[in-house]
């Protein structure tokens, strides 16, 4: 065992502190010491713009990820989600915690007659910051009005309650682990629709030559964790997928096939919404992601992510045109 607190890196929120606090206590639990070590990243800094426009990498981890390679920390804890798919050079991802609830959410604010998404009214006012969740709404809801909304899930849930908007959509995990499973409307269930690869998962990353933090940290991995989100990473990654492109993937247990992996690519306004599943094979999830994609793309997925990616260039090469 070190002989020193191990030093956790974390964002300051509230959720990434809870999250860092259940690392810290399984690692207590196995003798170890820890502390921790809080950042504001860039993407806690600007509010003030929708993700996708602000860039695609690092924006929750950058800071967090160059300390830990100066070893100023010893090892890094993340929502899974908010991780590219490939490792940062010199980095692993050593662990992943069981997951939670990997599903969104739908809130809905006092005053609101609404039980779930198809009973709000026309017309009302949804917040999100993700074109996912954007391209979903307005594929199974044209008739909203779909708004962006940033910030932690604090500052999401006082905007709603101020009535900026009638309603939001959040990550599930989020809301539980904050104890705030109250605030949900109702749960927006796969293959219908689809969160973000990876979502509700919590991963541990450390320096892949730290020999003795990885063996200490490998002792918090899930095996079935890793296994469900290795087919749903893969599948990003073979889509090269980001921020800046609406794709949604989950793994379901189904009697018939086992796990399943469901995936959809979209179009930003979600009138070109392309869906596809696969059963995956444990002993290669990674390989059953990438035949995913490969179909996806195969049955016009390419093109609707040519589509999405001539968008993005378009409106960052002109500055003054509205966030999609």
């Amino acid at each position: 065992m070190p002989s020193a607190p191990l030093r956790i890196g974390t964002r300051s929120s509230a959720l990434a502190l809870v999250q860092a606090r259940q690392v810290a206590a399984l690692l207590a639990a196995r003798g170890v010491t820890t502390e921790l070590v809080t950042y504001t990243t860039i993407g806690d800094r600007i509010l003030d713009r929708p993700l996708a426009a602000i860039g695609e990498k690092g924006l929750f981890t950058a800071e967090l990820e160059a300390d830990l390679r100066t070893h100023r920390i010893d090892c890094a804890v993340h929502s899974l989600k908010d991780l590219p798919t490939a490792d940062p050079e010199g980095l692993v991802i050593v662990a992943l915690l069981e997951r939670e609830d990997p599903r969104d959410a739908l809130v809905v604010r006092e005053g609101v007659a609404a039980t779930s998404l198809a009973t709000l009214p026309e017309g009302a006012r949804v917040g999100t910051s993700s074109l996912r969740r954007r391209a979903q709404l307005r594929a199974l809801r044209p008739d909203l009005d779909v708004v962006d909304l940033r910030g932690n899930v604090g500052t999401r849930l006082r905007k709603l309650d101020e009535g900026q908007m009638d309603a939001a959509v959040l990550a599930a995990a989020g809301l539980k682990r904050l104890e705030l499973g109250h605030r949900i409307t109702a749960l927006l269930d796969a293959p219908e629709w689809l969160g973000a690869p990876g979502q509700g998962a919590v991963a541990v990353q450390a320096r892949a030559d730290d020999a003795a933090m990885l063996e200490i940290l490998r002792t918090l991995d899930h095996a079935e964790t890793r296994q469900a989100v290795a087919a749903e990473r893969a599948l990003l990654a073979a889509l090269e997928g980001g921020c800046q492109v609406p794709i949604g993937a989950a793994t379901l247990h189904e009697a018939e096939y086992g796990l399943m992996l469901h995936a959809m690519v979209a179009s930003l306004d979600g009138e070109s919404v392309l869906r596809g599943g696969l059963p995956v094979t444990l002993d290669a999830p990674a390989e059953s992601g990438r035949e995913l994609a490969r179909q996806l793309l195969a049955a016009g997925g390419a093109d609707i992510l040519a589509g999405v990616r001539a968008n993005a260039t378009t409106h960052s090469a002109t500055p003054s045109s509205p966030a999609s």
